[in-house]
């Protein structure tokens, strides 16, 4: 665990960052460096591995707390606690007031051997799902692959090979944790520590299981199908309930988090649910005005603009935008023409322009010669 770096550096955060700030710098990394954003980039995926390690540490109060105090090692299944059961630490993770209570008052509350023996919500996990910027817009299934813990299905979460070769420790009677008393002149003193014999878990396994080491869990490639709603946008992140890590003692399982991220269009752009393009059109057509064809999510349409239209002018197409994803209206296109100046003119096409320059030469001349005064005007002041 040496070469390991550490996970608040990992994600870019400091050491007593927030939950939502925590989140927020594995969401970045995770766009940054998902293997999808990086076909074949071996780098980008040893960082979104890294960055995904590093969450699922952070993200986890009780782990969190472990790697604060004991650094890697608090993480590692094979450190402290031996065979502890999976996770490694036995009764560290649940210690509360009860315990403190105990050590001075001789006990009797039960609360933390209840706590530790007592089911537990697994931990969540985060993914990452790259869709084009159709799939945003009218809802897609994807499939995800995703790695999470679960129960071993060898020995079904036991960590024996047989429901015998687990038994309740001898030492601890099955509670998990030791009570030692001690006289002082200020009377006598009871201190409960976590079952050294069995690592805080109540039971000894004689005959581990050989798939999980006696875990009772194993982490498994899971593909999982996600159904993204019509009209989600960049960023946004979906729940799904119960698609984490199994929980500890019979609890539920955690939850799987699916963030989006969007590709890029080649005509499209959005802000929110509006969509916007740009459309060419030639100078006839804004002289004279004409129906042009415009591209939209839902295909090519004919649209009429007025003659006169000068380049740089935007026309709202109603309900051709992308369902809003709360109320389920559909917002609006915006259009911009963007008139084109013509090159490479052959002889014929010249002359005509220099006839039409000719006919419109006092009206043009008066406007410019307008304009240029106002220039003028502006210098000498």
């Amino acid at each position: 665990m040496a070469d390991k770096r550490d996970y608040y550096e990992v994600l870019g955060v400091q050491k007593g960052a927030s939950d939502d700030e925590i989140k927020k710098a594995y969401r970045k990394m995770a766009k940054k460096y998902h293997p999808d954003v990086n076909p074949g980039n071996s780098e980008a995926e040893a960082k979104f591995k890294e960055a995904n390690e590093a969450y699922e540490v952070l993200s986890d109060s009780q782990k969190r707390a472990r790697y604060d105090q004991f650094g890697h090692a608090g993480t590692d299944p094979n450190g402290f606690g031996g065979g502890a059961g999976f996770g490694g630490f036995g009764g560290f993770e649940d210690i509360d007031i009860s315990d403190i209570f105990g050590s001075f008052f001789g006990g009797g509350f039960g609360g933390s051997s209840r706590r530790r023996n007592g089911p537990r919500k697994g931990s969540d996990i985060a993914e990452n799902v790259v869709l084009t910027f159709e799939e945003a817009a009218f809802g897609v299934k994807k499939q995800i692959k995703i790695y999470r813990v679960e129960n071993c299905d060898e020995c079904n979460g036991v960590g024996a090979k047989n429901a015998s070769d687990r038994q309740t420790c001898s030492v601890c009677g099955g509670t998990g944790e030791v009570k030692t008393t001690q006289r002082s002149p200020f009377g006598q003193f009871v201190n409960v520590s976590p079952c050294s014999a069995c690592g805080g878990t109540g039971t000894i396994i004689k005959n581990p299981c050989t798939k999980c080491k006696g875990k009772g869990k194993i982490k498994k490639a899971r593909t999982i199908e996600v159904n993204i709603p019509a009209g989600i946008n960049h960023g946004e992140t979906i729940s799904l309930r119960g698609q984490g890590n199994v929980g500890e003692k019979g609890g539920p399982a955690g939850d799987l988090f699916v963030t989006v991220s969007l590709r890029r269009h080649p005509i499209f752009t959005r802000n929110g649910s509006e969509v916007y393009c740009e459309v060419p059109i030639t100078f006839v057509q804004a002289a004279l005005g004409s129906e042009i064809e415009v591209p939209t999510i839902d295909g090519m349409i004919k649209y009429e603009i007025p003659e006169g239209t000068q380049s740089g002018t935007s026309f709202r197409l109603r309900g051709k935008g992308i369902k809003n994803l709360r109320s389920g209206v559909r917002a609006d296109q915006i259009i911009t023409v963007i008139v084109e100046v013509p090159k490479n003119l052959n002889s014929e096409q010249k002359q005509a322009l220099e006839k039409f320059g000719e006919v419109t030469n006092d009206k043009n001349y008066k406007q410019q010669k307008g304009f240029f005064e106002k220039i003028k005007e502006s210098f000498n002041k």
